[in-house]
């Protein structure tokens, strides 16, 4: 049976960020589409930056949420991956080109004509919205099975901020045992990223502004050690003693001490987006032949690898879960600095007048 064409969810309008309910018509569903029913969608930190227009790229309304995780049902007449009830995993983009050098090697992530989950539109001009909603129409090809042994709830981050983490420890080979990285931050990417690290037999190091995080770090996520970046002495111990560094931090911050800690040839690798421009003092990194990359998240590929990585190794994100009640609230948490967990959004059954769930 055909589904309602129309889908219901939360919006926001303007650049104050706050969501409020909204109705919009689904895409009509292709021969390579399915339709999914969300379940679960995590709360990222550049949902917050979007719906406010932080960076300067909203387009209102939207309809923030890109870790989705939902149940399959209804795929068109081409659909071979899925069947309806399978549960399925979309992340932060839903469409590319498929035919540029970089979907066909595997890297639709730095495709130039995607198309992100929200606040984007496919090349037709129509409008793409995320999983703060209740359905999602999608082409198979950008969706990817769950594994049964992960829970719903805590492998719905996973689909952005695992990937974010997983895929620049392997294409930077510091996924090898008895490397040294450094995460810097402890929120949402940072807990995975130790977690992940350790799962590759990794000795980590949690970097961070807090020293109250520290038996969290070592206790619960099982960090080797920990250091206070605000502490000169615990910085100065640490140069010069790690392979790479993860940079998970949002937030306007410096990146030169990063460079001391790293080896020579060290690479310190930016995972999330600062809202101002950074200033780079050349010198000491051409000194020690260091590296600054970029890493944003992964192909459809290395998203099914590391979720099977993940149910391997039992890695789950630290989520709290909430109802789209709410989303505002959590939202605000996240604003100012409440990240140790990934905020999940239970997914909801709204009639056209009411609110759903985040």
């Amino acid at each position: 049976m055909e589904q309602s064409n129309m889908a219901y969810g939360l919006a926001a309008t303007d650049a104050t960020g706050v969501l409020s309910p909204f109705s919009f018509p689904l895409r009509v569903k292709g021969g390579d589409d399915i339709i999914l029913k969300i379940l679960y969608c995590g709360i990222c930190h550049s949902d917050l930056s979007t719906i406010k227009n932080e960076w300067g790229n909203a387009i209102y309304p939207v309809v923030p949420g890109h870790e989705i995780v939902g149940a399959v049902t209804e795929v068109g007449h081409n659909v071979q991956k899925f069947k309806v009830g399978d549960k399925v995993g979309i992340g932060y983009f839903i469409s590319s080109c498929l035919s540029c050098d970089n979907c066909k090697q595997d890297s639709e992530n730095y495709c130039p004509q995607l198309v992100t989950t929200f606040n984007s539109s496919y090349p037709d001009g129509t409008p793409t919205y995320g999983g703060f909603s209740d359905k999602l129409v999608v082409n198979e090809h950008f969706a990817v099975k769950i594994p049964t042994k992960l829970p719903l709830d805590k492998v719905a981050p996973l689909l952005c901020a695992g990937i974010a983490v997983y895929n620049p420890l392997k294409e930077h080979g510091l996924n090898e045992p008895g490397k040294h990285l450094g995460v810097v931050g402890l929120g949402g990417l940072g807990h995975l990223a130790v977690r992940f690290a350790k799962a590759f037999g990794v000795k980590v190091t949690v970097i961070s502004t807090s020293p109250e995080k520290e038996k969290e770090a070592i206790e619960k996520l099982g960090a080797d050690s920990f250091v206070v970046s605000r502490d000169p002495e615990q910085m100065k111990a640490a140069m010069g003693t790690m392979d790479g560094i993860l940079d998970t931090i949002a937030a306007d911050h410096s990146l030169m001490p990063l460079f001391a800690l790293l080896k020579t040839r060290g690479k310190l690798i930016a995972l999330a987006g600062m809202t101002k421009p950074t200033e780079l003092s050349l010198y000491p990194i051409m000194a020690g032949g260091k590296i600054l990359a970029g890493s944003m998240i992964g192909g459809m590929k290395d998203i099914q690898e590391m979720l099977s990585f993940a149910e391997e190794h039992n890695i789950t994100a630290e989520v709290e879960v909430i109802g789209m009640d709410d989303v505002n609230i959590a939202m605000e948490r996240l604003q100012m600095g409440e990240k140790r967990k990934r905020f999940g959004k239970r997914q909801f059954n709204v009639a056209k007048s009411n609110q759903g769930s985040s």
